[in-house]
């Protein structure tokens, strides 16, 4: 019998948030939070869940943060809350700009700050074509960069996320190194990166000028696409192409960085550096928050080209200092604990892919890590209702997962997460995936 209660105040919420609410993005399983606390999160009702999903990557340092981060933030309430910091000054939002620096080698020098990823990408968008003082850009199949409407323009994951919304002017789509699903069906390292030479040869041939792009989007692991992971000189070959043409390259780190692959940057598992960055989710902490870097050389921007009302937001300021103040402290130990238990992770992945047809491919590094299921191993088909069959049962014995890309599950505990509960999650994991290959043969 499921361990998980639901109840009819589950079902009342939900049918309340269907009347009053758009829709979004919603999960197939029946999760009305309440609380969270270290590895576990908690409905209203009193389920307790492994948390595999971090809430979307935010908690990296454990679910609803730690004591010492709350507490910076409960203190700086009692304070000041919003000091209209694109108007007025403030210390903290400098202290936080001054501590994040120094993540990033002392070439990087300049921070903006907003509420979001989507308003961090729009940030780096702007900022370049300001920069560069060209209009164009290029951007990644599979990307996700958010939605509102410059970012959009970036994002082709799914049709759904641009349906109706544009047209949009001046992004160009090239395919990404989705080896297991090569887009030019062939095999690497065979075909030595003709997804590379397919970008020089065709959009930059005969589409657009590269001297015409600003920049070059890229996320290192492309995140809701699918947890798709590039070769390692891959990004080598694709600032090649930014280098030759005068693009500034920019990494999104929105879901990736913050120690999520065992770095504080995850495009630095590729030997690579990019010339803007953009963060979010763990940044804050638990609030919203966004964050763009540059590099010093590109300069500043004219007063009043970009601003916002609520970027550097006290509160919000607080949890992101005293999260990254915490972070810089136990760097070491959060590195070994990401990679040391990403391998374990793996290493139970890889068994259960030899085990299951359903699992065809697992991927990922550090603890952003994802399986793809499949109709089989030969086809390649996309399972994407025994997906949905796994996350639900997991749900339903305590364990919460997100899906990404079509038939993708990504899991991504917080860094923190004690390995027997890891453990504990991975069985639950099993468990769901024996049921649905078996539901799969039925």
């Amino acid at each position: 019998m499921p361990k998980i209660n639901l109840n009819k105040r589950i079902t009342n919420i939900i049918a309340r948030d269907k009347k009053v609410l758009l829709t979004t993005t919603r999960v197939p399983y029946p999760f009305v939070v309440d609380h969270g606390s270290g590895d576990y999160a908690y409905d209203i009702v009193g389920n307790r869940f492994i948390d595999f999903s971090s809430f979307i990557a935010v908690y990296n340092l454990g679910i609803n943060a730690n004591q010492e981060i709350r507490n910076a933030i409960k203190a700086q309430v009692d304070r000041l809350m919003h000091a209209s910091f694109t108007d007025y000054y403030a210390e903290l939002p400098v202290r936080f700009a001054e501590e994040l620096l120094q993540m990033f080698p002392s070439s990087y020098g300049r921070v903006f700050l907003s509420n979001s990823g989507t308003e961090a990408n729009e940030a780096a968008l702007k900022f370049a074509q300001l920069f560069t003082k060209r209009s164009h850009v290029i951007a990644f199949y599979n990307s996700f960069h958010g939605r509102t409407k410059g970012s959009l323009s970036l994002t082709a994951s799914k049709t759904v996320q641009r349906e109706h919304f544009g047209p949009f002017a001046n992004t160009i789509h090239v395919p990404f190194a989705y080896c297991y699903r090569c887009p030019l069906k062939l095999a690497y390292p065979e075909c030595g990166f003709a997804c590379v030479d397919f970008i020089r040869n065709q959009p930059l041939k005969h589409e657009i000028n590269g001297k015409e792009v600003a920049a070059f989007f890229v996320e290192p692991i492309q995140g809701e696409g699918g947890y798709i992971v590039p070769p390692k000189d891959y990004f080598k070959e694709i600032k090649k192409i930014a280098e030759d043409y005068g693009m500034l390259l920019v990494a999104d780190e929105i879901q990736s960085g913050y120690m999520r692959t065992g770095k504080f940057l995850a495009l630095d598992n590729f030997g690579v550096t990019a010339d803007i960055y953009t963060l979010a989710k763990a940044a804050g902490a638990g609030l919203p928050m966004g964050v763009t870097v540059t590099k010093k050389a590109l300069g500043d921007i004219p007063a009043g080209s970009h601003a916002n009302t609520f970027g550097g937001n006290l509160a919000a300021m607080a949890g992101a200092y005293a999260s990254l103040k915490y972070l810089r402290r136990n760097m070491r130990r959060l590195e070994t604990e990401s990679k040391s238990k990403g391998r374990h992770i793996i290493k139970r992945l890889n068994k259960m892919k030899e085990d299951y047809e359903i699992i065809g491919d697992v991927r990922g590094i550090g603890m952003m890590l994802a399986i793809e299921l499949v109709k089989s191993k030969k086809s390649k088909e996309p399972a994407v209702k025994e997906r949905e069959a796994v996350l639900n049962e997991a749900f339903m014995n305590g364990l919460l997962l997100l899906p990404a890309g079509e038939s993708t599950i990504r899991l991504i505990p917080p860094i923190t997460m004690r390995l027997d509960r890891i453990d504990k999650g991975l069985d639950i994991l099993e468990d769901a995936i024996k049921k649905a290959s078996t539901l799969k043969k039925a």
